[in-house]
């Protein structure tokens, strides 16, 4: 015969404390885990003042008053696709192999007719190399049909472009149209996060917080200046706090102080 079971627990529900071993005594419970929306250190930062901001972005500039992007492009149109090409990657690797593609072909026309195969050959050494060789013949093929060859200086129209969203739109509008947008990457993710000056669940919440906050007269080069930032001293490891330029202002209570 089988082991004979207790009914009780047989019927028992989900959850029901049936069955369960008592704890013994003076021991103390296992702690649950935090939760994923709660921070390690619980850092919530005291939201920055008005003059403060100023303070920051008046600093930025004085320190590179005509911020540059680093990916390499002669126009709208390489621009957008250098900045297609970039994402997951980094500016430096895709550098590397946007000079023979573009030298291969630098307008939409001239893309199309070089084809999937010889741009997938050419890029190879970005990441998702397959997938962004089949995004630039498609966007490419996009302009010629539907905006003359020319890049629109639209959001929609750029977001309806394979491989193209809201980032790489905000790119190709602030660089190449002077619009004064916010392109929210991993750095400016961080430094809003990290700094206080832009806290966010998501990219999207950074964004309208900085676009909210910026001074009007900073917006233009925001995007650059803050990249810029998180790229070379705000860094994910080891962020250069005694070289940051707004150590003072920074809500972040890990960062170290200059003597």
């Amino acid at each position: 015969m089988g082991r004979k079971t207790n009914p009780k627990a047989a019927k028992a529900k989900p959850g029901s404390k049936v069955g369960r071993a008592k704890p013994k005594r003076g021991s103390k419970p296992k702690s649950k885990p935090a939760s994923k929306s709660t921070s390690k250190s619980g850092f919530k930062p005291k939201p920055w003042t008005a003059a403060e901001i100023e303070e920051a972005f008046r600093r930025f500039r004085a320190a590179k008053p005509e911020p540059r992007g680093e990916l390499q492009h002669v126009d709208p149109y390489t621009l957008l696709i250098a900045v297609v090409l970039s994402a997951q990657a980094t500016d430096a690797g895709v550098n590397k192999a946007t000079p023979a593609l573009f030298a291969a072909a630098d307008t939409p026309e001239k893309m199309v007719a070089l084809g999937e195969d010889k741009v997938r050959e050419l890029i190879r050494t970005i990441g998702l190399f397959r997938t962004k060789a089949k995004n630039v013949i498609a966007l490419s093929r996009r302009l010629v049909a539907e905006h003359g060859g020319m890049v629109p200086p639209l959001r929609e129209a750029l977001e309806a472009l394979p491989g193209v969203g809201r980032k790489t739109a905000n790119v190709v509008l602030n660089v190449a149209f002077g619009a004064e947008t916010i392109a929210v990457d991993t750095h400016i993710f961080r430094v809003g996060n990290r700094t206080g000056l832009a806290p966010g669940k998501n990219p999207f919440e950074v964004e309208m917080k900085l676009e909210e906050r910026v001074p009007p007269a900073y917006r233009r080069h925001a995007h650059h200046w803050l990249i810029l930032h998180g790229r070379y001293t705000c860094k994910a490891q080891r962020p250069a706090c005694e070289k940051c330029l707004i150590n003072d202002l920074c809500k972040w209570p890990q960062k170290t102080v200059a003597a």
